[in-house]
């Protein structure tokens, strides 16, 4: 049965919809290390090539949200299979789940200029 919310419960999720979830929260674990991986080496000044993959896998998933213009462009997929809520919302109020994507772009815009300004200036 539905939760109170609407939402479908993960039993409730068709076996498609779970695969999709599964692989999309995988993916946001991944841009989060890569955000990670950017800061690190940005804030340590010998970044190594790590945080350059790191900036490269988010640059990619910049370009996938600016197709998606400014959303997902996985969402009507993820819809069709059977689940109608978007990841952040899994973690977050609809009103922050709205405001993360912005926000992370804001923190990883910084790093990967702060990362770029230091390999440029080698400090």
């Amino acid at each position: 049965m539905a939760t109170v919310t609407g939402r479908p419960t993960w039993s409730e999720l068709p076996l498609g919809a779970r695969a999709f979830r599964v692989a999309h929260v995988a993916w946001g674990v991944v841009s989060m290390a890569a955000l990670a991986d950017i800061w690190v080496g940005a804030l340590r000044g010998h970044p190594g090539a790590r945080p350059f993959v790191g900036a490269a896998w988010l640059l990619l998933e910049g370009a996938l949200l600016i197709v998606g213009r400014g959303n997902c462009p996985a969402g009507p997929l993820q819809r069709r299979l059977g689940d109608p809520v978007p990841m952040f919302e899994l973690v977050l109020p609809p009103r922050a789940a709205k405001a993360a994507v912005p926000a992370l772009t804001l923190v990883a815009v910084a790093g990967i200029g702060l990362l770029t300004l230091r390999r440029l200036t080698g400090r």
